[in-house]
């Protein structure tokens, strides 16, 4: 193989008004090459930019639905936002209720610490004390009922 550079012909151009002057003499003829090139790529061109529009609009639909499902249906959307605010709503309604049941509670400890009445209803109720001469009459607890009769599925 032979791997000798040929030599190129180079112009060297002694001052520089000369070259100058070959750049303008030259310069009509780079123009209309560069004119036919793009003559010759015009409707390429045109087409990638028809393209470009095609594609940008649909990056841009695409981006525009994902987004609308982002913020319906994604980890903090607003499907789960209401599901969130109903079940905040469900927390302070219980929240509520058992502020208002400890309440009940600490007014019936408060009662049973002070109010005597109190004391003694409880001690007659859990306790089944009574006063001096009292007679407590005590129903009988209900009869159990009675066992449903066996059934043998060998016999026909």
């Amino acid at each position: 193989m032979d791997f000798r550079v040929k030599r190129a012909k180079l112009q060297v151009l002694s001052d520089p008004e000369e070259g100058l002057r070959t750049l303008v003499e030259r310069a009509p003829q780079a123009e209309a090459w560069a004119e036919q090139i793009l003559e010759k790529f015009r409707p390429t061109l045109a087409m990638l930019h028809s393209v470009r529009r095609r594609v940008a609009t649909g990056a841009v639909a695409v981006l525009t639905m994902w987004l609308f499902l982002h913020v319906m249906f994604g980890a903090n959307g607003m499907v789960v936002y209401r599901q969130k605010k109903v079940e905040y709503q469900s927390l302070q309604n219980d929240i509520g209720s058992l502020a208002k049941e400890n309440q009940q509670y600490t007014q019936r400890i408060n009662s049973l610490q002070t109010d005597p009445k109190m004391i003694e209803k409880e001690a007659r109720e859990q306790l089944h004390y009574t006063r001096p001469g009292e007679v407590v009459y005590v129903s009988p607890p209900p009869p159990a009922p009675p066992p449903p009769p066996e059934r043998n599925s060998a016999r026909k």
